[in-house]
């Protein structure tokens, strides 16, 4: 079943951007000329996904009026890491696959969201999208993909970046027992399983999670 939700991961609380975080949520850093959580949001409705989901925390009251209209929210008092903040919003987000997408970054070339509902499947729990370690802005070796797509921990190999985006099954999120958590727990049981999959991304992305970063990403997309 093609997901009909995505979740925005925007409750950061950008301590790598310095000053810039200091009187504004990261997801309000403008890149190209719009905030951050701008470039998410074009993805989604480009994708014709019809729920948008977007989790707060620091600083949240200028993007809690920004996302008015556009995407619900769900505020986090304490903030929850990823695991815990996804399965919180689930009640808004609705049963069955969901799409992740971080909004600290910008991509070119292919939609990132129609290029995981298309390799979506039977048989797959979670769908991240990679770049080769080595290719432009993506340094980290984060995983090694075997001949079938199935992922397994780097440890060490060079591999691939996960680039922030995902196609998840959310069953797994019940079984965790703390409120805080990262999805770092979720894919290990599903690589342990056969069921976490990898998609190489069709273009270019930029990790915005530094202020280098946004001069990174402006020369990728060409901004001026």
């Amino acid at each position: 079943m093609r997901p009909d939700a995505v979740m925005i991961f925007a409750a950061g609380f950008g301590t790598r951007m310095g000053a810039l975080t200091a009187t504004r949520p990261k997801p309000m850093i403008e890149v190209a000329g719009r905030p951050l959580i701008d470039h998410a949001l074009a993805l989604a409705d480009e994708a014709g996904v019809r729920r948008i989901v977007a989790n707060t925390h620091y600083l949240p009251d200028s993007l809690h009026a920004h996302l008015e209209g556009r995407a619900l929210v769900s505020h986090e008092p304490e903030i929850l890491e990823t695991g815990g903040g996804l399965r919180t919003a689930l009640p808004l987000l609705g049963e069955g696959p969901v799409y992740t997408l971080n909004s600290d970054a910008v991509w070119t070339g292919a939609n990132p969201l129609a290029e995981l509902a298309a390799g979506w499947r039977e048989g797959m729990e979670a769908l991240l999208l990679l770049l080769p370690s080595g290719a432009v802005n993506a340094a980290r070796s984060d995983f090694v993909v075997d001949a079938d797509g199935r992922l397994a921990r780097a440890a060490g190999q060079a591999g691939h970046t996960y680039l922030g985006a995902q196609i998840l099954r959310t069953d797994r999120l019940a079984g965790v027992a703390e409120a805080k958590f990262s999805l770092n727990l979720i894919w290990d049981r599903m690589i342990e399983a056969g069921t976490a999959f990898g998609l190489v991304h069709r273009g270019g992305w930029c990790d915005v999670g530094r202020p280098e970063g946004i001069t990174a990403a402006e020369a990728m997309l060409g901004h001026v």
